[in-house]
């Protein structure tokens, strides 16, 4: 009730409910982008009263519109509009499949732009365009000190020479054997079941891999987590992986997967060299 009488909620709300405001994700998108917007918006699409969005996807291309027209000059924001839009921007959209892109998604595109935008300041800088940047201009800028995202600059450098912008420049690729788009729900529950019951795979593995998918821990996370970490009692374990520690259900807890919890995590503090 609190958070319904406070400023902004209010306002929007009683706008929206005297038709003041268009009941629209389009007119909500003209208030000032803030979590108590995008908190509104979520309960009036739980509730039906919204169709859904892909709201990532929204943000992106905010994004790459607020970036691209921040720039002075019309070379620039031609070629990083090209860059966005029919590299960065189309990736996701074909690796989705019609689902709504990540979080994850979201921030590797933010950071393949800023390094081209990164990139494109350090060669105006030196009096420079693309067209005549030369190797060891690029080189100097790919060993100088204050470089930012090296490696996602690749990706701009080697479609700026697929386009035919620059010449003369070589970024080579690092291949990616990664996954090609997002785990889906089936896909995530049968590798969970895979690593409770798959006696053939490394118990450290299946702790670790159990770790990631149900309780989305970073592998490096993971592999700093100590004997300190853990609260075992007679009538649960709980593991501290924030500040208030989870119980584990039946199901993750070691015991019925044949392993010693403080052995299992003994063994991932000798991966982290602790």
């Amino acid at each position: 009730m609190r958070w319904l009488a406070g400023g902004i909620v209010s306002t929007v709300l009683s706008d929206l409910g005297s038709g003041r405001r268009s009941l629209t994700h389009e007119a909500l998108d003209e208030l000032p982008a803030d979590k108590v917007v995008e908190h509104i918006r979520s309960e009036l699409v739980a509730t039906g009263t919204l169709p859904q969005r892909d709201e990532q996807m929204v943000r992106l291309e905010r994004l790459v519109n607020d970036l691209v027209t921040s720039h002075t000059t019309a070379e620039k924001r031609k070629i990083l509009h090209g860059y966005a839009t029919w590299y960065l921007l189309r990736r996701p959209r074909r690796r989705s499949r019609g689902n709504d892109i990540t979080h994850t998604q979201l921030t590797v595109v933010r950071q393949h732009l800023r390094a081209a935008v990164h990139l494109l300041n350090w060669i105006e800088a030196l009096s420079l365009i693309l067209a005549t940047c030369r190797q060891a201009d690029l080189e100097r800028w790919v060993t100088s000190d204050d470089i930012r995202h090296r490696r996602e600059a690749g990706h701009f450098v080697r479609w700026v020479l697929a386009q035919k912008i620059a010449r003369d420049l070589s970024f080579p690729a690092v291949r990616w054997n990664g996954p090609s788009q997002a785990m889906d729900d089936e896909a995530r529950w049968a590798t969970a079941r895979r690593l409770l019951h798959d006696d053939t795979l490394k118990y450290e593995d299946r702790l670790a891999g159990l770790l990631l998918l149900l309780y989305a821990q970073w592998p490096a996370e993971i592999s700093r987590l100590t004997v300190d970490h853990i609260e075992e009692t007679d009538r649960a374990v709980r593991l501290r992986l924030s500040a208030a520690p989870s119980t584990l259900p039946t199901a993750v807890l070691a015991r019925p997967l044949g392993i010693d919890v403080t052995a299992a995590v003994k063994w991932q503090r000798a991966v982290a060299g602790d």
